[in-house]
């Protein structure tokens, strides 16, 4: 089976004007414009296959979101060839834009002064989607967001969570094959941001569909990709499993152990175990490479004084800091 998206030396360069502040920099400006290039996009290459759910994560200004956008065929690339379900996006062909969505968590692109389920009647109609197969999805859709009662009132009426609800729900109608979401939770609650990811997975899984995620929550990266993508001033850092990243950029778990009261060891002597980050007498945590986890842990309970002890993993968060802190190769 085809890739789903192929992106190979993918560029996207800016021209953005420079003056100084005052008012002869401006007029001066009227005459002579100066202008200085921003490669948002430097030569990014993947491919996605059909089904997969991939995270593309990077600082702001990484280049994520211009490269979503060339993808969806919003922005032409500089340089470099996209194909998404073997089309050009940039030629914007119905075809295409049938089977795909995009989906930006700080843009509204429904009509705000209109019930929700208005839209989704313009989206039947943008689409021409048949009765049957719109009211199934609409009706499948409301029951996994409980979107009944917010179909009813204008999209300007609702909170931001219940927004984005209704904005996924009408993005995905036409039941497109690739989906690409940016940062699709941005500003919600917890428990909103859970209902979001849920529902993204449930439709992945029931229409095999792709999705290239972007988001800053990394509890959506761990419930939903598999792969990861990092990108750091427009070029790619890391294309892989997530437990390939953890592995290469968090090669040690940390040891947290507690001693019987008053009778805590030196810090001198828990060197020897790993390398010692906090000590106060009546507990530690000590960071352990992977491969001497069951050593080390076997050696503190024998020789230690040791009342409980715990093993826990970096954070997905720590891990990606720790990427883009790694000089680029």
């Amino acid at each position: 089976m085809p890739p789903s998206i192929v992106a190979e030396g993918l560029t996207r360069i800016y021209r953005v004007p420079e003056r100084s502040a005052g008012l002869s920099a401006s007029l001066r400006s009227l005459f002579r414009r100066r202008e200085r290039e921003v490669r948002a996009v430097d030569g990014v290459s993947f491919t996605i296959a059909p089904g997969e759910v991939v995270g593309f994560l990077g600082p702001n200004g990484a280049g994520k979101t211009s490269t979503l956008k060339m993808l969806a065929g919003l922005v032409h690339p500089t340089a470099g060839k996209v194909e998404v379900l073997g089309f050009r996006p940039a030629g914007r062909d119905p075809a295409y834009l049938k089977q795909m969505a995009l989906v930006m968590g700080n843009r509204n692109q429904l009509a705000w002064d209109l019930p929700a389920g208005d839209s989704f009647l313009l989206q039947q109609a943008l689409y021409g989607l048949p009765e049957a197969d719109f009211q199934a999805t609409r009706a499948a859709f409301s029951q996994l967001l409980d979107l009944d009662e917010l179909l009813l009132r204008p999209v300007r009426n609702l909170s931001l969570g219940e927004r984005m609800k209704v904005e996924i729900a009408a993005a995905l109608l036409h039941r497109p094959r690739v989906l690409f979401l940016d940062e699709p939770t941005l500003g919600l609650d917890l428990e909103m941001q859970r209902r979001i990811r849920a529902f993204v997975k449930a439709y992945n899984q029931r229409e095999g569909a792709t999705v290239l995620l972007t988001s800053h929550y990394m509890a959506d990266v761990e419930a939903l990709c598999d792969r990861v993508i990092l990108i750091d001033r427009g070029r790619i850092r890391f294309d892989g499993a997530l437990a390939q990243l953890v592995a290469r950029f968090a090669p040690h778990k940390r040891l947290s152990l507690s001693f019987q009261e008053g009778a805590g060891p030196r810090p001198e002597d828990l060197a020897a175990y790993g390398q010692l980050l906090e000590s106060d007498g009546s507990s530690a945590l000590l960071a352990v490479a992977r491969d001497r986890v069951t050593t080390v842990v076997a050696r503190a309970l024998a020789e230690l004084p040791v009342t409980d002890l715990s093993l826990t993993e970096a954070s997905i968060e720590d891990v990606i800091q720790a990427a883009f802190r790694e000089d680029p190769a």
